[in-house]
């Protein structure tokens, strides 16, 4: 009897020291844009707190933190970053406002794709499939074995290896980059917050298992459509394309709005493929999208990669561009 009494005894202590250690404060975390908090949210649960740094609406390319984020960003304890290019001129500040705080770049280790471009020749379309890059600016096929990119970097090994000019930072919009997202996001929560390890590793497990679950419907959806082409004002669906088998149409040139003459060529090359839907996200203008789509007869459709549900917002674009391609 008194043994059993102890086996109790010694039961209940794990049980409420395993519940004190989820009971203890959620980790602070910063994100760069809403899709990472999903990210994040679904590998930390209710063990991390997230921030999100670009706001609702805001443009990632050009964004400028509010005092009021510099003063949360002192407490942070992590900073996830994803290689979008207002990280390049602001990291540097945000290791400086918190010395403390670990930046981890959860895009280290994926192969970034070039960006689609206003040419519509098919050397250019192939060379946007096939032109695979590692993020140091390697292509896919080149070997450099025993080199390895720590995706968790502090503040004085901050060298910018990322938003190299040309490729794109979009790795979000893919579910199998996602895969490493989560991949590197586990590991810094797990260096942060060891206590939790088995916690993290369980959500991280199902998390990925969702991910190629998803993948597979993709592949599904999109397995009739190969080489089909999608108009879209910014080029932030790269890796989607990429991953099954589509081809971007950017009306945009280099992050600005087209001249006469190319809005001339994109209407004519919208007519003969027969195009007749344009994808626009909120954070840009879709002055020069409606004018295409005037002249072609179409319809311009709103499409947002930076939504926060991510995996609602995947499948409602991928319905979309599915719809336009028929």
């Amino acid at each position: 009897m008194k043994q059993m009494a102890i086996k109790i005894c010694i039961v209940f202590s794990m049980v409420f020291a395993a519940q004190s250690v989820l009971a203890a404060e959620p980790v602070p975390v910063f994100v760069s844009i809403l899709p990472q908090k999903y990210i994040v949210q679904q590998i930390g649960g209710e063990r991390v707190d997230v921030s999100v740094m670009v706001q609702p609406g805001a443009d990632p390319h050009t964004y400028e933190p509010k005092p009021s984020q510099m003063a949360k960003l002192s407490k942070a304890r992590i900073y996830f970053a994803i290689g979008v290019p207002f990280e390049n001129f602001w990291l540097d500040k945000f290791a400086a406002t918190n010395s403390k705080m670990t930046i981890v770049h959860t895009d280290a280790g994926i192969k970034k794709i070039a960006m689609a471009t206003h040419h519509h020749d098919g050397e250019k379309e192939r060379g946007h499939h096939e032109g695979e890059h590692h993020e140091d600016g390697h292509h896919a096929g080149d070997h450099h074995d025993g080199e390895h990119h720590d995706a968790i970097h502090n503040d004085d090994h901050a060298e910018d290896t990322h938003g190299h000019e040309g490729l794109d930072p979009h790795v979000w919009t893919s579910p199998e980059r996602v895969v490493m997202l989560a991949e590197n996001t586990l590991q810094a929560l797990v260096k942060a917050d060891p206590d939790n390890r088995q916690y993290y590793d369980r959500n991280h497990e199902a998390f990925v298992k969702e991910l190629r679950q998803l993948d597979r419907e993709l592949r599904d959806i999109f397995k009739n459509s190969r080489g089909m082409r999608v108009m879209v004002f910014h080029p932030a669906w790269g890796y989607l394309a990429h991953d099954y088998g589509l081809v971007q149409v950017p009306i945009e040139v280099e992050g600005k709005n087209p001249k006469p003459a190319q809005l001339k060529e994109l209407i004519q090359h919208a007519r003969e493929e027969q195009i007749n839907v344009i994808f626009v996200q909120p954070q840009f203008s879709s002055k020069s999208a409606k004018l295409v789509a005037g002249e072609i007869g179409g319809q311009v459709v709103k499409a947002d990669p930076l939504s926060e549900n991510w995996k609602e917002n995947i499948l409602t674009i991928t319905a979309q561009f599915k719809e336009a391609l028929k």
